[in-house]
């Protein structure tokens, strides 16, 4: 298949230095690509230069912080295990501290703190487990929400279940009663949005996406025999169509609402490899693994529509409620999306993190994106990442 557009030929040329790994939009292409050595991008460094630009401009850093902040984040992401470990029934949850630089994790118990300190960690002494807050999370899980409620989630910082709704519905009985039930299940904050999440399917329209009917979405990451995406995108048996409309694969399986995820195998003559496209912001990044990062973690999205932004992880296990139904464990973050942005790829350095879900605002005013973390669509499916 030929790549005739400008926009192609300079991908197709910038793809040509990183080695024959590397692919289109980490879209699966038509052909397997060329023997030849692995691609000479360092695993060791701690991001490309063109990343670098991408958090200087996003988070107002210069070149030398934005590389000391990526290389605290990967520190605070190895750390957290062993953290959590040492807290052991007093875990009350963690974050990255961009002040300090340093994960924090939150205790319930003080005997626990020096042992968790010795791990080099942060931590705050807080009233509520994370597992108890997680169960009464699971209690409004089981229940319905009503619009007015934009969903809710366990906040580790604020050590409570935060219900958010929108802003101009918060005192209409609904929301009223909702808020109130939640209280009577455990410790719980309201806070305030000025819309609803709603996904980020679009139209048919150009670009380098995937399409399905006439929906047009973003391929998340590849693994073993397909790629993974957004569930609201397509339903099991769906027919795929590549970026130049031929037939590209079949939706093997898609959940939503409920969840927001997808598994689409490829056909053959496609195939597919560990990269997510840079759009010319920075080089096309090789994925190496799915490592989650912390709370307050810088993290990327790429998109077919508003191709790559940045911003942080600012929560986890959170219940979106869409106007379609509620979707559960998906983390949100600062960064924007656009419509035609669904499924695309969320990634922590060369980490996958998780497949774009839906949100609120654009990419001129901002506003925040939810994804659904890749491990437990892989889990789900049964699926092998595709790593470099």
């Amino acid at each position: 298949m030929k790549r005739t557009t400008p926009l192609r030929v300079a991908v197709a040329a910038l793809l040509l230095t990183l080695g024959p790994v590397a692919a289109h939009a980490g879209v699966a292409s038509a052909a397997p690509p060329p023997a030849g050595t692995p691609a000479s991008a360092s695993a060791s460094a701690p991001a490309s230069a063109g990343l670098l630009d991408a958090l200087r401009r996003d988070f107002g850093l210069t070149a030398a912080q934005a590389e000391a902040r990526l290389r605290a984040e990967k520190a605070a992401t190895a750390v957290e295990p062993a953290a959590r470990r040492a807290a052991g029934d007093a875990y009350g949850g963690s974050w990255f501290d961009p002040g300090t630089g340093r994960l924090v994790v939150a205790v319930t118990d003080r005997a626990k703190e020096n042992g968790v300190r010795a791990l080099g960690v942060g931590t705050r002494l807080v009233r509520h487990s994370a597992a108890a807050l997680d169960r009464a999370k699971e209690r409004l899980d089981a229940g319905r929400a009503p619009a007015g409620v934009a969903g809710w989630h366990v906040d580790p910082r604020a050590n409570s279940v935060v219900v958010t709704v929108v802003g101009a519905e918060r005192e209409t009985p609904a929301v009223r009663a909702f808020v109130d039930r939640a209280r009577r299940g455990g410790p719980v904050t309201v806070a305030e949005t000025a819309r609803a999440p709603r996904t980020y399917a679009a139209g048919t329209v150009g670009g380098d996406p995937y399409y399905t009917g006439n929906v047009r979405c973003s391929i998340g990451f590849s693994v073993h025999g397909g790629f993974v995406t957004a569930g609201h995108c397509g339903r099991a048996g769906a027919a795929v169509r590549g970026w130049d409309g031929s037939a590209m694969g079949t939706f093997q399986g898609s959940s939503f609402p409920g969840d927001d995820y997808a598994y689409v195998s490829v056909h053959s003559g496609w195939w597919t490899v560990p990269v997510v496209l840079g759009w010319g912001t920075i080089p096309d990044r090789l994925v190496r693994g799915s490592a989650e990062v912390p709370v307050g973690t810088s993290i990327c999205r790429s998109g077919s529509t508003t191709h790559w932004h940045c911003g942080t992880v600012l929560g986890k296990n959170e219940t979106v409620n869409y106007s379609q139904g509620a979707v559960h464990q998906m983390t949100r973050t600062s960064v924007c999306a656009e419509g035609g942005d669904s499924g695309g790829s969320f990634i922590s350095g060369d980490q996958a993190q998780g497949v774009t879900s839906g949100g609120w605002g654009n990419c001129s005013s901002g506003g925040e994106t939810w994804f659904q973390p890749v491990n437990e669509i892989l889990g789900r499916y049964g699926l092998t990442l595709h790593t470099a």
